[in-house]
């Protein structure tokens, strides 16, 4: 079979299993007064169809900024009303002012289980695809076993079908932002990006790794030349990309104040829930929150996220190459997940979106943190009664990716992308030689222990003293293994020959 007929079979197995996981549960199903984000996207095509645009995102009487207030970009919102337009046709109900909140019905959930599926074949799958089909210096067979692997990576599946939200649009113009740059159309990469952060605030997680490599490239060629004209060019874009998108809140400085205020709620604390980053695992001997106001909160944030992410953004500036880019990616969005303010166990997402597009890579240590990243939402997931989709799913990502890719086999400190750093250590750590078999032991071990977790959580009642062990737990291991991978990908960064040879071979 050609390359197409193979990607859509790809796309068809993905489709297959997005379906069938919407069959299932979704969050916060018959659970009153504020069920869960089912609810809140229902309610927000409830208000955005209801009442002015001025008042979206204003606390008034048609609008209880405290159930459910509309707290993303304008782009979500607009999505929202389009939403509402169409459930409107079908049935008033479903959107009707007050008397809709907390609506059920099946119909309803189809209809809203569709409008997932549909932004995912119009934004997300076609980016993979087209992502796939542009690989450089890649066989046929290992495009598609990369659009395979992706298409089915679980965490993505279980909340945006499972638990229900519209990730796939934001990190969808994210990666069609990735694909245009590949391809030197940086004016339509830098639109796709605006679209991605004014449909989610979060993707503020790949903005700098965007920044750095566009203004890298406008030095390579030159600040007093064409490097010039490009960044004039990209800086036009960028303002006009989000002038569009913000222009009906634009008429007056309070309107927009008011959204920003939305989209960035400092009062919220430093995180929610059991997070799988630095600030809920320290909370288990260290209550940050009670100790530190959220001003100071915020400082120590910001201060640990940009020492953290610091040391790529410099590289990728000095020497921006694609490969380069996407390592930055990785990089920088894990810093974020691990030390930003007010993050959300879905906000790793953000990090496996970037880590799919160098699964063909470094396949061993991609899918080992794709399989952690949906581990670390398991209470989430819990909770939602996902657990056999959970189970199902990641069990059949391992297999493929395990078959696609033959993981095991690529452990060696070549394969792992780290044969420069490995060269330079040996000489002071010489029980890291038998390199492979160290990683694979690391491997077993975090699987065997992430299994023993999963079938804790989802078995066992924790102590009357310990109620919230097991997601504690589960948080905490899973930090554990993001600060490796943190450290990893770093090294992989900045021991990088091969981003300077790149370079000098394009200039």
């Amino acid at each position: 079979m050609d390359k197409w007929s193979l990607m859509t079979i790809a796309v068809l197995l993905g489709l297959t299993v997005r379906w069938t996981i919407s069959l299932g549960s979704y969050s916060g199903a018959g659970k009153p007064p504020m069920y869960g984000d089912y609810e809140a996207q229902r309610h927000w095509q409830e208000v955005t169809y209801n009442i002015p645009i001025k008042q979206w995102y204003f606390n008034t009487s048609d609008n209880n900024l405290q159930y459910w207030g509309l707290d993303y970009p304008p782009l979500t919102a607009y999505h929202s009303l389009l939403c509402a337009y169409v459930a409107n046709l079908i049935n008033p109900d479903w959107i009707a002012l007050h008397t809709s909140r907390g609506y059920e019905s099946q119909p309803h959930k189809l209809f809203m289980r569709a409008t997932v599926f549909i932004a995912d074949l119009l934004v997300y799958i076609p980016a993979v695809i087209m992502y796939c089909c542009y690989l450089k210096e890649t066989s046929t067979k290992k495009k598609v076993s990369t659009a395979l692997c992706v298409l089915l990576y679980p965490g993505l599946i279980l909340i945006d079908h499972g638990h229900f939200q519209y990730n796939s649009v934001s990190l969808g113009f994210a990666l069609w932002g990735v694909l245009f740059l590949s391809n030197n159309w940086d004016l339509l990469g830098s639109v796709a990006f605006c679209l991605a952060i004014n449909y989610k605030q979060m993707e503020l997680y790949h903005s700098l790794p965007f920044f750095c490599y566009l203004l890298g490239k406008c030095f390579k060629r030159g600040l007093t030349g064409k490097g010039l004209v490009l960044l004039i060019k990209i800086a036009v874009t960028v303002v006009a990309a989000f002038a569009m998108c913000w222009l009906p809140f634009c008429t007056e400085a309070e309107q927009i104040l008011q959204v920003l205020r939305r989209l960035f709620p400092i009062d919220r604390g430093l995180f929610e829930d059991k997070v799988a980053n630095v600030w809920c695992s320290l909370s288990v001997l260290i209550k940050i929150k009670n100790i530190l106001s959220p001003q100071t909160q915020l400082k120590l944030s910001f201060a640990f996220t940009f020492l953290s992410l610091l040391p790529a953004c410099i590289k990728l500036t000095l020497q921006p190459s694609l490969r380069g880019f996407k390592f930055a990616l990785v990089s920088c969005a894990l810093s974020f997940f691990l030390f930003s303010f007010q993050v959300h166990e879905k906000s790793v997402l953000l990090v496996s979106l970037p880590v799919c597009l160098i699964i063909n890579e470094i396949p061993f240590m991609a899918t080992w943190f794709l399989l952690v990243s949906t581990f670390s939402m398991l209470p989430l997931l819990l909770k939602d009664g996902l657990l056999l989709a959970y189970t199902g799913t990641t069990l059949a990502f391992l297999t493929v990716c395990t078959a696609s890719f033959s993981i095991f086999e690529k452990t060696s400190a070549e394969d792992l992308q780290l044969k420069s750093f490995s060269l330079s250590i040996w000489g002071y750590i010489p029980w890291l030689k038998p390199f492979p078999k160290f990683v694979k032991n690391l491997f077993l071990i975090s699987i065997t222990l992430m299994g023993v977790l999963s079938l804790m959580s989802a078995m066992l009642n924790p102590p009357q003293r310990l109620p919230d062990l097991f997601p504690i737990s589960v948080s905490v291991v899973s930090c554990l293994h993001f600060l490796f991978f943190l450290m990893y990908f770093n090294i992989v960064v900045l021991w990088d020959s091969r981003n300077s040879r790149n370079q000098k071979k394009t200039n």
